[in-house]
């Protein structure tokens, strides 16, 4: 069994995979909540384990499975992984990114891939098909688009997404809304579109909290799984831990 900890903003995410690289058990916390380590080990007994984190390395919880588990890998820019990473600033690339992007190549190995993680931060990444990480672009979330326009105005409301967006607004927060999500969708569609016609052949990869909600909105065909990153830690981990 593996164990997966991957840090975000504000929550954990604690996944357990089995020797088929499935996974049998997931859990969200929030980052200051411990209270899953005794339970976790005590039903899975897991044999190695890595922890990424996109803020801080978080030195309780590193000790704690550093001591438990008989191999742990702390996920850093130091840490080999297997594609080839051309990023200028490696130590600023988020581990999420990096992790989603092996996560991509690992289900679909030898094809162009664009990776779009769609939450705090929309960040689109590119690899190709001989295993290069090429780069990507990161851009507002939807929450955090709709709290920018309520937090730097004087008289804008907060929105939150709904399920039936206009495409013209008929009210402010409709017109919002509409701005919004549809800004995104088309930011999205102008991106695969555009990467289309530089690479021809290209599979879009979805992830991310808010990936199922554009999934039925976005016009190109994509494959969403909300559990590309943990995908991608598990193949970091196996990679790293065969070679050791």
């Amino acid at each position: 069994m593996n164990l997966i900890v991957e840090q975000g903003n504000t929550r954990l995410k604690v996944a357990v995979f089995d020797d088929d690289r499935r996974i049998v058990s997931l859990l969200r916390k929030d980052n200051n909540d411990a209270s899953w380590i005794d339970e976790v080990f005590e039903q899975y007994h897991p044999g190695m384990g890595i922890m990424s984190s996109v803020i801080y390395s978080d030195g309780a919880l590193v000790g704690t499975l550093q001591k438990r588990l008989p191999y742990f890998l702390w996920l850093d820019e130091n840490v080999p992984t297997p594609v080839k990473i051309e990023y200028e600033t490696k130590d600023t690339l988020g581990k999420d990114r990096i992790a989603a992007v092996i996560g991509a190549t690992f289900l679909k190995p030898g094809q162009n891939a664009l990776v779009i993680d769609a939450g705090t931060a929309i960040t689109y990444e590119i690899v190709e098909a001989s295993g290069v990480y090429v780069g990507g672009n990161i851009s507002p979330g939807l929450t955090t688009r709709f709290r920018a326009l309520n937090r730097f105005t004087e008289r804008l409301p907060l929105v939150t997404e709904r399920n039936d967006v206009p495409l013209i607004g008929t009210s402010t927060e409709s017109a919002i809304l509409a701005g919004v999500v549809n800004g995104i969708i088309f930011e999205m569609d102008g991106y695969i579109d555009m990467l289309k016609k530089k690479y021809g052949d290209i599979f879009v990869f979805l992830t991310g909290g808010h990936s199922f909600y554009f999934e039925r909105r976005l016009k190109s065909h994509i494959f969403a799984d909300a559990n590309l990153v943990l995908i991608g830690l598990n193949r970091i981990l196996e990679y790293n831990a065969k070679k050791n």
